[in-house]
């Protein structure tokens, strides 16, 4: 049975693209920053329930060394990693002349280093079996720029540099690495921005609606399969329509 690591993953996006993965028949191991964020969440249950193992590994994926002890300590309990998804994300958001270098650092660290520090040790054992996927979670923001958001939109743009050089820097190995831009999508994210904010996002998507995680965990889903044997360092932009 193949295995399926993603971060983040106790809901939003990151559930989605766990669930989707689950019902695909990969063994699913879950990761977010604490015990608490899994206590009174049926993630686990709704995985187990497609027929597949689920274990849930906690980890800051800031942390270099803790990224490096939970990659094998979900090697050791599945015997191998096959499809990474690099989800983890947070935001602290703010005008730059407003910005602290703390909100500025903690958004890099998190949504940024992360993904340096997954590949590269989740990287290691795909190598070792010549095989694997690596699916980045950017942003339309990394690709168009959004005012309030230079944290995080320079921590997406960065997301999609490091997703193409991976990709050229694996492919001979047989590691697929590709990355995923949603635009506005349904989570508890966005359901804290103010009705008028909502309204003048919706009025830049061309669809005229939100999009859902299960859209984004779709395309997740393909890049994860054997159908994207041939692609390799693209950013699929899941947006309905923004900024076309």
């Amino acid at each position: 049975m193949a295995t399926a690591l993603i971060t983040g993953s106790s809901r939003g996006i990151g559930a989605a693209i766990a669930l989707r993965l689950a019902e695909d028949g990969f063994d699913i191991a879950l990761n977010d920053l604490s015990d608490s964020m899994f206590e009174g969440n049926d993630i686990i249950e709704k995985i187990k329930e497609k027929g597949v193992s689920c274990e849930y590994f906690c980890a800051d994926v800031s942390s270099h060394s803790q990224c490096e002890e939970m990659v094998k300590a979900v090697k050791e309990r599945f015997g191998s990693i096959d499809v990474l998804v690099n989800n983890a994300g947070i935001t602290k958001d703010g005008l730059m002349a407003r910005m602290s270098e703390e909100q500025y650092d903690m958004v890099i660290n998190v949504n940024q280093k992360s993904v340096f520090n997954m590949m590269k040790h989740a990287g290691k054992i795909m190598m070792k079996q010549r095989s694997g996927r690596i699916i980045n979670v950017a942003s339309v923001a990394g690709l168009y720029g959004n005012p309030g958001q230079v944290n995080y939109s320079a921590s997406k743009a960065a997301i999609v540099g490091m997703t193409k050089t991976v990709a050229k820097e694996l492919g001979s190995r047989g590691i697929n690495v590709n990355a995923v831009a949603p635009g506005f999508i349904k989570t508890p994210m966005t359901d804290a921005l103010t009705e008028e904010q909502r309204n003048a996002m919706l009025n830049l998507i061309a669809m005229k609606r939100y999009g859902l995680p299960e859209e984004i965990a779709s395309v997740v889903s393909f890049l994860a399969s054997k159908d994207s044997s041939y692609v390799t360092g693209q950013v699929i932009e899941i947006s309905g329509g923004l900024m076309m």
